[in-house]
């Protein structure tokens, strides 16, 4: 019993040192590196123990049977050491006496068995190598020191890597956010620029098709259209639209015309009388019209809609009108009509030479085609003959009495529903002059444009041959056939080019066939052909007059300038004078240059006829 109570305190005292000695950390630190760092608690155990046997060993063989006992089947005692290290710590500064005697202060025994005890106890103490001991520990403490040190490096390169790895996360997702934007103002670029190259094309093209577009409007209009043009040009001068029209009392058409004397009557028809008149420093040609209904006949409305709203040189020009009283005013034509010409009805009148009728020819076309080109609807002559085509001082033609004209409705237009060709209307009561009157538009009642190209034909057979209409067209067609054509040429009009002669009585005759279809296109087939005939005349009549320029006639000469005008204008007192000429004086006075007068307005009419002569009378002076 002794020996064992012995061999128990022996076992706590060993223990107590062993801990006591361990001069390191204090003990939940030394367990809590213990666990990180070596195997488990059974075989930290084991090396403890061996370690304390192979102390005992060495320095104390009587103390053998005291440390052996301490094995792994001890288990209470060795729980109870266990208990006893987690309620302790390591004191650093303690000796192996100072605990010694500690330990017998605590422990002092009352009786003989616990002085033994203590005798065994500082035998054992007395024969532990201490050095040995701390050296070990020692060296144990530098192991734990630099695993230690190296959980702590691997665990801040962890850190770091982790934190780079974070970093290079955060720097790529930056990176790809960048690339996409990069790669949407890409695309915004590219979208931005292939819109601009569209709209550009889309430029150029509409360019183009404008550029085309005026190319075939320039080639298809000729020079009725282009005189057009100036028109429209001098109606913005003159400040008032084409549809307006001077309009004069009934006082002045009685005053101009010496109350209507037989002295001054130009001409009488089935619908009016003409007179010579001056109106307001002019001279005019007054038409009265035998209707006593005044402004409410047919004619007088036809001809102020058609020719109050176009302008043409070789469209006779309306000056004004008495609407109240059914008067007409037109420009005066010196050389009165061409029938008067042909059949030489004046007294000391020159015939018309040949190179005159072949250009008389072609302005009459000319003025048809304008007609049939009108917009917004074509215009039909109806009763074109030599008596309606009037020729001015220098044999200038012009067509003149549209008041049978008629205006073509557009298509869709025509009545029960169907519409109208553009080219025919349907007249019940065919009007015009026997022997020039279209024979299909007399049968069925049938207008159209070749019904004027049918009355065009016969009078170009009557400038060729100056004979009455009746029977012509058959009369040159005998004679074609027979080859007598010059026989029936006007002997009158010069040494005729034969060649060309012929030539335009072969149109002529075309123009003149009894059916519609069989007639030629005016623009695309007559035009062109009475054009070179043109040119071939031109150059005939420059080469008759060669050497003999003549001065210019005095209603060519400007009052203001005193020189031949080169843009004529009629201003409100009746006047002619130079377009830019009468434009200055207007801006600075009030009055007209030739009466000294105050004008009662500063509105300028273009003369288109005198500037067409003025032109001609140029070109043959060069």
């Amino acid at each position: 019993m002794l020996f064992q109570k012995a061999n128990y305190h022996l076992c706590a005292q060993l223990h107590l040192i062993l801990l006591k000695r361990l001069d390191l950390y204090p003990l939940q630190l030394f367990l809590h590196l213990a666990l990180e760092v070596f195997p488990p608690v059974h075989l930290q155990r084991d090396q403890a123990l061996a370690i304390i046997n192979k102390l005992s060993n060495r320095r104390v063989s009587s103390s053998s049977s005291v440390v052996s006992e301490i094995s792994y089947n001890d288990e209470p005692a060795l729980t109870r050491s266990h208990s006893m290290i987690s309620e302790m710590q390591f004191s650093s500064g303690s000796s192996g006496n100072s605990v010694y005697k500690s330990f017998q202060r605590d422990n002092l025994p009352n009786n003989s068995d616990e002085a033994s005890v203590s005798e065994i106890s500082e035998n054992v103490n007395h024969l532990s190598g201490q050095d040995d001991l701390r050296l070990e520990i020692e060296r144990l403490r530098v192991k734990l020191q630099h695993l230690h040190k190296l959980h702590e490096g691997a665990l801040h390169e962890s850190l770091d890597t982790t934190q780079k790895l974070h970093k290079s996360g955060a720097r790529h997702i930056e990176d790809e956010i960048k690339v996409k934007e990069i790669q949407l103002a890409e695309d915004t670029v590219r979208r931005l620029v292939r819109k601009q190259e569209m709209e550009e094309r889309e430029a150029a093209t509409e360019a183009e098709f404008y550029q085309r577009s005026d190319e075939m409007e320039a080639k298809q209009s000729y020079d009725g259209a282009q005189e057009a043009g100036e028109n429209e040009m001098g109606k913005k001068i003159a400040g008032r639209g084409f549809g307006e029209y001077n309009r004069y009392t009934w006082e002045e058409i009685q005053a101009s015309t010496s109350s209507f004397s037989s002295a001054l009557m130009i001409g009488k028809g089935s619908y009016g009388t003409v007179y010579r008149a001056k109106l307001r420093h002019t001279v005019a040609a007054v038409k009265v019209l035998n209707s006593p209904e005044g402004c409410g006949t047919q004619q007088l409305q036809q001809e102020l809609e058609v020719l109050g709203k176009i302008r043409h040189p070789h469209l006779l020009m309306m000056l004004g009108a008495c609407p109240e009283h059914g008067c007409l005013v037109y420009e005066y034509m010196e050389n009165g009509s061409l029938d008067d010409m042909l059949q030489r009805r004046k007294q000391n009148s020159s015939p018309l030479a040949w190179f005159d009728r072949f250009r008389v020819a072609w302005e009459v076309a000319a003025a048809l085609m304008f007609l049939h080109s009108s917009k917004p609807e074509p215009i039909i002559h109806r009763d074109l003959k030599p008596a309606n085509i009037l020729l001015d001082g220098n044999l200038v033609s012009k067509i003149g009495d549209v008041g049978l004209s008629t205006l073509l409705p557009v298509p869709g237009t025509g009545g029960g529903g169907q519409d109208v060709p553009s080219t025919m209307v349907k007249d019940t009561a065919p009007v015009g002059t026997f022997c020039y009157i279209d024979p299909e538009y007399q049968r069925t009642g049938v207008l159209s444009m070749k019904s004027d190209v049918y009355a065009l034909g016969i009078v170009l057979l009557q400038l060729l041959t100056a004979r009455p209409p009746v029977g012509l067209a058959h009369a040159v067609e005998t004679a074609l056939e027979e080859g007598r054509f010059a026989d029936v040429l006007d002997a009158a009009a010069g040494q005729w080019p034969l060649g060309e002669a012929q030539e335009l009585a072969v149109l002529a005759l075309r123009c003149s066939e009894m059916r519609r279809k069989d007639r030629p296109d005016l623009n695309g087939r007559v035009l062109p052909a009475l054009e070179r005939l043109k040119d071939v005349a031109a150059k005939a009549r420059e080469g008759a007059f060669q050497g003999h320029a003549a001065a210019p006639p005095s209603h060519f000469i400007c009052p203001i300038l005193q020189e031949v005008m080169v843009d004529p204008y009629v201003a409100s007192d009746g006047y002619t004078y130079d377009g830019k000429a009468i434009e200055l004086w207007l801006s600075t006075n009030e009055t007209s240059p030739m009466t000294n007068l105050r004008l009662p307005n500063k509105s300028l009419i273009p003369n288109h006829s005198l500037r067409s002569a003025i032109m001609d009378w140029r070109s043959r002076s060069k």
